[in-house]
């Protein structure tokens, strides 16, 4: 059997999800705390986003971290700013999911000593490590293709909160890195 391809950097697939599979992600003042602090994370941080989707309750993210940073690290960080923002959001916002979101989060933290108030994403994240270009762009159609799956456009690169724009020679809400 003939492989792909190897990719020359470390380059994972990485999903992060809302505890209880909430649905927060359905209005843009929380899909955009999402997008300026991916943005930081790639100015600030070291982050390598080479593809993304925000869905309704979880990311999908295909990243790297410029030398000299960790990627766990820069995960890490980004979920911690952007939970207790969202929890900060949900209470000042005039938002008709409020006391059900934030007992959700406040129950989802009682168990873990790490938590103070509120845990906004489940434990830690999945990641899958990206070896061949073939591997790369398959994890890269299945985002891609995620909102269409869902329903939610017809086409991949009319979802406005996924690079599928990029790959389809527009302008992204994120600046991605090609392969």
């Amino acid at each position: 059997m003939k492989h792909a391809n190897k990719l020359t950097k470390d380059i994972f697939f990485i999903t992060t999800t809302v505890v209880d599979w909430v649905d927060i992600f359905t209005r843009p003042i929380y899909k955009h705390i999402i997008i300026d602090s991916l943005r930081y994370c790639q100015k600030e941080k070291g982050l390598e986003i080479y593809a993304w989707a925000l869905m309704s309750n979880h990311l999908h993210l295909i990243a790297g971290a410029k030398e000299g940073f960790l990627l766990s690290d820069i995960i890490r960080d980004f979920k911690r700013h952007t939970s207790k923002l969202i929890t900060k959001t949900i209470e000042t916002e005039n938002e008709s999911r409020k006391e059900w979101m934030l007992n959700r989060f406040e129950f989802a933290g009682k168990n873990d000593n790490k938590i103070k108030y509120y845990k906004f994403w489940q434990e830690g994240y999945d990641e899958i490590s990206l070896f061949f270009v073939e591997v790369f762009n398959e994890k890269l159609n299945y985002i891609h293709n995620n909102p269409v799956k869902a329903e939610i456009v017809t086409e991949p690169h009319h979802y406005l909160y996924s690079s599928a724009i990029n790959y389809a020679s527009g302008k992204g809400l994120i600046d991605v890195q090609f392969i």
